[in-house]
């Protein structure tokens, strides 16, 4: 029997690397889910060099001509979403505060990956934070998009040790590659509880 593939829109502001990860997951057989939309509001971010090399589809709407207008910003979003019939949507290190357009519009259909275990350190600068209050342990964490930055509910986790030899960008590689092994495991446990 034929699996009922999700169509997921996939948003990123960076080098992309977890929505490359996300990609190739997707590519197998019997993933539950099929990429529809890669979508950055940066256009000097890395991951649409990444982007580029993909079959999906990909987009900039650079939110910098918006003026600030956050909800204008993010009313040209959804349209680029509904136009390619999104169902989910996957923030892949999209470093932007979203309003409640977007957040209502996919509301218990957004997950957002984070570095950190979530409720420890939401926000920003995860890794150092973790090593100054001196944490053995540290990783990352899918949960669901609510109204109240990364706080909405868990979906998954990954760990990883903090070594006593750790700065801040030794750490962040590490939970990297746990982020690129959680992202797609946590999407496919998500869809699977949706309602069909």
């Amino acid at each position: 029997m034929a699996c009922l593939k999700r169509r997921v829109a996939i948003l990123f502001s960076g080098r992309g690397s977890n929505m490359e990860a996300l990609v190739a997951a997707m590519a197998a057989p019997d993933y539950p889910a099929t990429p529809v939309l890669l979508l950055t509001n940066r256009p000097d971010a890395g991951g649409l060099h990444g982007a580029a090399a993909q079959t999906v589809p990909a987009r900039c709407i650079d939110h910098r001509p918006f003026r600030g207008d956050r909800a204008a910003h993010e009313a040209a979003l959804l349209a680029a979403l509904r136009e390619v019939g999104a169902e989910i949507i996957c923030l892949a290190g999209y470093m932007r505060i979203l309003t409640p357009l977007l957040v209502g519009t996919f509301a218990g259909r957004m997950l957002n990956i984070h570095p950190s275990l979530l409720p420890l350190y939401p926000g920003l600068h995860t890794h150092e934070r973790a090593i100054a209050a001196g944490d053995a342990r540290h990783g990352c964490t899918v949960h669901v998009v609510t109204d109240v930055m990364d706080e909405g509910p868990m979906v998954a986790q990954a760990e990883v040790p903090i070594l006593p030899s750790d700065d801040p960008d030794a750490l962040a590689a590490r939970v990297l590659v746990q982020e690129h092994l959680l992202y797609p495991r946590a999407l496919a446990t998500f869809i699977e509880g949706l309602q069909p």
